[in-house]
């Protein structure tokens, strides 16, 4: 296929690449970035988009994504399909979904989970929304980007399902952290901790694949000095998207309103800026119960 690709920063240029690498003709466009090997440059997102049969974004929030597809949507070829892989609020998700339908244009939102070595390894999960033929024109593209692509349903879909996805995340983080620093002060080891929670009741993804504390369970960024996979300031992102979303549905969701909090401290207050998201647990370690 001819692929616009939009958006080549740390997520996107992996996953531009490994289009380019599996035989894709891909042109793409970012305002600082550089192309990545394989990937052919193009002076505008416009100039990317315009002979492509699937237009690709991977962008920072919601405003820059309406802001690109004022300027993509119209350069598109009737046909083609819009994927949209940020991660941004649903109702703008659905706005540019709508845009894009109304020019003639197939549309998806597909947020990624996996962070920059899923984008790097080819192993994203995609959490889709929009029409089944769009997806199925896209859905070869995301075997290559990724190792599974769930068709969610309607647009808006994908983020709705990236989101919740992530509350359940930055709150099995919180509580994971809090149990290891608890088990410091009890006098437990760490190994015997994990040995006994990973194979229990407490078991979980932050636990068992993504351990925040170094040397234990599989190596993870904490083995890295808390170097991010997934930057504590991108889960507050997604926290306060869950949250935004949460008061529009009338949901009551008083968990993820804590995680929100608790990483808005972390990240705002307490020098997490750049640091993964599993840095909470020296953050609780460090503290007192006042």
């Amino acid at each position: 296929m001819k692929i616009g690709f939009i958006g080549l920063g740390n997520m996107g240029a992996p996953m531009a690449a490994n289009l380019a690498e599996a035989g894709h003709q891909v042109l793409g466009y970012d305002t600082a970035a550089p192309e990545p090997d394989g990937v052919s440059a193009a002076a505008s997102a416009a100039e990317a988009a315009a002979d492509a049969d699937v237009v690709i974004t991977m962008l920072p929030n919601g405003k820059i994504l309406r802001s690109v597809a004022d300027q993509v949507i119209p350069a598109m070829r009737a046909g083609a399909v819009f994927c949209d892989c940020s991660t941004v609020d649903v109702d703008s998700a659905r706005a540019v979904a709508e845009q894009a339908r109304n020019a003639g244009l197939g549309a998806l939102d597909a947020p990624v989970s996996g962070g920059i070595g899923g984008a790097q390894g080819g192993t994203l999960t995609f959490m889709v929304g929009g029409d089944d033929a769009a997806f199925a024109t896209v859905k070869p593209l995301f075997d290559i980007m990724g190792q599974k692509a769930v068709h969610c349903g309607a647009a808006g879909a994908g983020q709705a399902a990236k989101i919740c996805n992530n509350m359940i995340l930055g709150v099995t983080m919180i509580a994971t952290c809090e149990a290891f620093a608890l088990a410091d002060k009890l006098g437990l080891d760490r190994q015997k901790m994990f040995d006994v929670v990973s194979t229990s009741s407490g078991y979980s993804w932050s636990m068992n694949a993504y351990c925040p504390a170094p040397g234990v369970g599989p190596t993870s960024p904490a083995d890295n000095d808390y170097r991010p996979g997934f930057a504590a300031e991108l889960m507050l992102k997604d926290l306060r998207l869950a949250q935004a979303a949460a008061e529009g549905a009338d949901a009551d969701t008083p968990m993820g309103a804590l995680a929100m909090q608790l990483y808005r401290s972390f990240v705002e207050e307490e020098g997490g800026t750049g640091r993964d998201f599993s840095a909470m647990l020296p953050r609780f370690a460090e503290k007192s119960r006042g």
